[in-house]
């Protein structure tokens, strides 16, 4: 019945793509202006009318920078915690406000990407690479009402390039001291009725270990290979219709080690992954253009094998896994504009969503055996949001939303996020209170029971979460100075946890509170300084023990300037505090404070003539010892250098 209703749905329309908001170009010395962003609303929305915490990483940014991965340009921003096992490719997670890393949920132009067959549904970031993102926006806070499950924490919306103007090929190369390189090609453009933009990325490199080598034991560099193919080609058939549709196909393979810590190398152990994203979508305008429809059918499929074989250095021990997944999604959203300041947005989501494994081991224990069938679970629902304003002063985004999933019943949720604006003095007020939820993962489920005890259980309930956030921003001298402070507190409870007796259950409860800080100047010349600072408590509320791995304190900033009016020099500084974790290589795993450390990078772009741009790049400049994990290696200073050729 799903699938039939799938495809009758696909049949009303034609397969097309997402319209992304254009982010305005900066101009040097101009003062700073609210952006359009898309992912707080659901519809194109100027910042300043949003009363969500949200940060832009925009465009300009991402080609500044240098950065190679997704994963490189969030390491600064405000309110997230980055978490990696490992040197490049290594499985990595976000947290945002001290959220479980699996309540991000993370999105690809507005569609869900988190892999339904990790055992908590979360989705390791470490291979999306950057060479064909536009911006990426970040929506702090639970948005259970705007996305439906997994966002307890919040949303990262990875928005990619679309097609604008003549065609433009771009061709970029680098390579870095870890005997890294790489290649980007794209070539994107747009005519008459259509648009288009292709995308073939490659990186290879030697990687570090794995499992650190400050540890003892660990000298084997564990590397990394990537190979990312994207395009997107978009047609309209009348002035206000518009059809694409977008294939995203990447494959990676990454060398691992057995564990963090004293003895963790193992030269052979591999894990490939691959995983191929098929999008369309229909967009168009109706009753004179107050009536937007969009309808969105998509499909993601996921593969991960791991193999690690008998060595001379493991004469016993091998292991093998296998997981496949695939996530089936429909939406379908209206906008219908009640007025020149009022917007109704309703729609329907359905999702389908499948996963199988199997892993074999052997080891001075004896043979072991983990297979998981392979099961299915399906969510449908429904959301109404009211956009409203007045007088351009004051705003509100208000809702309502309700999922049924096909195990984990329903889930109801809210939010309601107004903002005010006075003109005069420059000062914004915004403020937001929501919940989300997060239903079971397949795994959670449906796991089989191992000689040990049961895994899977089919009644669980949803997580759920309660949060609250208010801020004000206020801008200075025309503009060009911005500051903002915003108070946060999150309240999570029916936490899915392991019990050695019971298998998954619905025990846990946390609470997370803190503080945000942030400033930006832009004085004339295209100078540029940003700071933001974030204080965190994030408990455990039923032992009062602190989470694990969530930093109490971080602080980052960024000073740049444009050196002879044509040269581009910036410097990044992060300070990332104290956090507790544990050694998973001593039993009964005792917790351990991980220091804080500073990560210190510097980027130096300059222009060669009209069509050619080199970069020079150092990470790590001080060479930091930056363990997120315990006992998991970090590069050291690295540096980079590449060229940019447009034609």
């Amino acid at each position: 019945m799903f699938r039939r209703t799938i495809a009758l749905a696909a049949l009303a329309a034609l397969l097309s793509s997402s319209l992304p908001a254009q982010d305005p170009q900066s101009q040097t010395g101009t003062p700073l202006r609210h952006d359009v962003v898309v992912t707080a609303t659901r519809l194109e929305t100027p910042e300043k009318k949003v009363g969500s915490s949200l940060s832009v990483v925009s465009g300009e940014e991402l080609v500044r920078t240098g950065r190679t991965f997704v994963l490189d340009a969030l390491e600064a921003v405000l309110g997230l915690s980055a978490v990696r096992n490992g040197g490049p490719g290594a499985t990595s997670s976000v947290s945002i406000r001290g959220a479980n890393s699996e309540h991000t949920l993370f999105l690809l132009d507005g569609l869900e990407i988190n892999d339904p067959i990790n055992p908590s549904r979360s989705f390791d970031i470490s291979h999306l690479p950057l060479g064909q993102v536009e911006r990426i926006e970040i929506l702090r806070g639970p948005q259970g009402l705007l996305y439906g499950s997994d966002a307890l924490g919040g949303v990262i919306n990875i928005i990619t390039r679309t097609g604008r103007g003549r065609p433009r090929l771009t061709l970029a190369s680098a390579a870095d001291t870890l005997r890294s390189a790489a290649a980007d090609v794209s070539l994107a453009g747009s005519g008459a009725k259509t648009e288009y933009s292709f995308g073939l990325f490659h990186e290879r490199t030697a990687g570090v270990s794995a499992a650190s080598s400050a540890y003892a034991g660990n000298t084997e560099k564990d590397g990394y290979r990537n190979l990312d193919l994207s395009a997107r080609v978009g047609y309209a058939p009348r002035p206000a219709a518009r059809l694409t549709l977008t294939v995203r196909a990447s494959r990676a393979r990454t060398e691992l080690d057995n564990f963090g810590g004293p003895g963790g190398d193992d030269p052979n152990s591999v894990q490939t992954y691959g995983s191929l994203l098929v999008h369309g979508q229909y967009r168009d305008l109706a009753g004179g253009g107050r009536w937007e429809r969009t309808l969105s059918l998509s499909w993601l499929g996921a593969r991960r094998d791991n193999a690690n074989g008998f060595d001379a250095a493991h004469p016993d021990e091998r292991d093998e896994g296998l997981y496949r997944s695939g996530l089936l999604k429909l939406d379908w959203q209206n906008n219908i504009r009640l007025g020149h300041s009022h917007t109704l947005t309703a729609g329907l989501e359905a999702e389908e969503e499948t996963g199988r494994s199997a892993y074999v081991s052997e080891s001075a224990y004896g043979p072991y055996e983990s297979s998981f069938p392979s099961a299915r679970a399906r969510t449908a629902g429904v959301y109404v949001l009211d956009h409203w304003e007045v007088r351009d002063r004051f705003f509100v985004t208000a809702g309502v939303r309700a999922d049924r999933h096909s195990r984990a019943g329903t889930a109801v949720t809210f939010r309601v996020a107004p903002a005010f604006v006075l003109a005069a003095s420059g000062t914004r007020f915004k403020a937001s209170v929501g919940t989300g939820f997060k239903s079971p993962s397949l795994y959670q489920l449906f796991a089989p029971p191992t000689s040990f005890g049961p895994v899977g259980n089919p009644g669980l309930r949803p997580e759920r979460a309660l949060g609250w956030d208010a801020g004000i921003e206020q801008r200075l001298a025309a503009g060009r100075v911005v500051l903002g402070l915003t108070w946060f507190e999150n309240s999570f409870r029916d936490l899915v946890d392991f019990d050695y007796a019971a298998g998954y259950v619905n025990i846990g409860r946390a609470r997370t509170k803190g503080l945000e800080a942030e400033a930006e100047f832009r004085p004339a010349g295209g100078a540029r300084l940003r700071a933001s600072y974030a204080r965190l408590s994030a408990r455990d509320k039923d032992s009062g023990a602190e989470l694990l791995r969530r930093p109490r304190d971080k602080f980052s900033a960024e000073a740049g300037f444009r050196p002879f009016g044509r040269f581009d020099l910036a410097a990044e500084v992060v300070w990332v505090g104290r956090r507790l974790d544990r050694d998973y290589g001593a039993y009964p795993y005792p917790v351990v404070a991980l220091p804080g450390y500073v990560l210190l990078d510097a980027v130096l772009t300059a222009p060669v003539g009209r069509r050619i741009e080199l970069f020079v790049r150092v990470d790590n400049l001080l060479d930091a010892r930056a363990e997120t994990v315990w006992g998991y290696g970090w590069p050291g200073r690295v540096a980079r250098t590449g060229l940019r050729l447009t034609i």
